[in-house]
């Protein structure tokens, strides 16, 4: 079936390219909310803020694709040296999402400690006909290669939709000698295991006690030496963290695995459910 990916983007929507790649460097910290005003001063010192990020940061919403074992999930927890997953992600808010809006179909691996992605950008109703109809999508010589590889991931290993992930990202970007650094702070993650339309208004949950932050340092060479001199000073600590794996241990659809950080665990008498929309809250810290 022909079908039109030339999704249209603008506003923090343009954050991807309709067909982008790139290799880096990832590392996470965790960070306490109240700690955060000084953390964004001081980057706001040395980096500039995404020109697509408007203040108080912009909605990220993901859905994940697994097989029906969740092989994807194990090979995270196992820490292969390789290993990829499926996503589709809505930059905006979820409840704006229409059949027209575009939407990025991506592939994140990882090989050794690069992590690459591939993704492009379709309309959504494309992108569900595709990834949940199994029908044939359309496209340029150049995205040719990356449709196909996803086409033979759905198909042959049998992906289906598993969890999402939301949250409210700030994000900055590296200047002069550091274009290639970028820093983002994700606030109030929370994810679901049913109801996968992007404009549902089905119950959210927590995945990360709301007190916390995640911040990702992302860098296509070396991570700059004032970079983790900050990081050391506010006593923030390394922590390997999936939001797709904590979705899918937060609704029991797998174990935690025992390598995961205890302060990431929802107190069992916690109030965890998550916002309906992050666009109605105003501030993050």
């Amino acid at each position: 079936m022909a079908a039109d990916v030339g999704a249209a983007a603008s506003g923090y929507q343009a954050t991807a390219s309709r067909l982008h790649a790139f290799n880096r460097y990832e590392i996470k910290y965790l960070v306490d909310e109240l700690t955060v005003p000084r953390l964004r001063a001081e980057l706001a010192q040395r980096m500039d803020s995404d020109q697509h990020s408007p203040v108080g940061g912009y909605p990220v919403t993901s859905l994940y694709y697994d097989t029906a074992d969740l092989r994807f999930y194990w090979e995270k927890i196992e820490g292969l040296k390789f290993r990829r997953k499926l996503r589709l992600r809505l930059y905006g808010d979820p409840a704006d999402c229409t059949d027209d809006t575009s939407v990025q179909v991506e592939i994140k691996q990882r090989v050794n400690r690069v992590t690459q992605k591939r993704r492009m950008a379709v309309p959504y109703a494309t992108a569900q006909r595709w990834l949940h109809g199994r029908e044939e999508l359309s496209c340029g010589r150049r995205e040719q290669p990356f449709v196909n590889e996803v086409t033979t991931l759905v198909g042959n290993l049998d992906l289906r939709p598993v969890v999402t992930t939301g949250y409210l990202r700030e994000a900055f970007v590296g200047t002069g000698a550091e274009l290639g650094l970028r820093v983002t702070l994700d606030h109030k993650v929370h994810g679901r295991d049913r109801d996968f339309h992007f404009a549902s208004e089905a119950e959210n949950r927590f995945i990360i006690p709301p007190k916390l932050a995640i911040l990702e340092i992302k860098a296509n060479e070396r991570i700059p030496y004032w970079v983790t001199d900050l990081t050391a000073r506010l006593d923030m600590s390394v922590v390997r963290v999936s939001k797709y794996c904590q979705s899918v241990q937060a609704f029991g659809l797998a174990p935690r695995s025992l390598a995961g950080a205890p302060e990431l665990v929802l107190p069992s008498d916690a109030v965890n459910l998550g916002p309906h929309s992050l666009t109605a809250t105003t501030g993050t810290a």
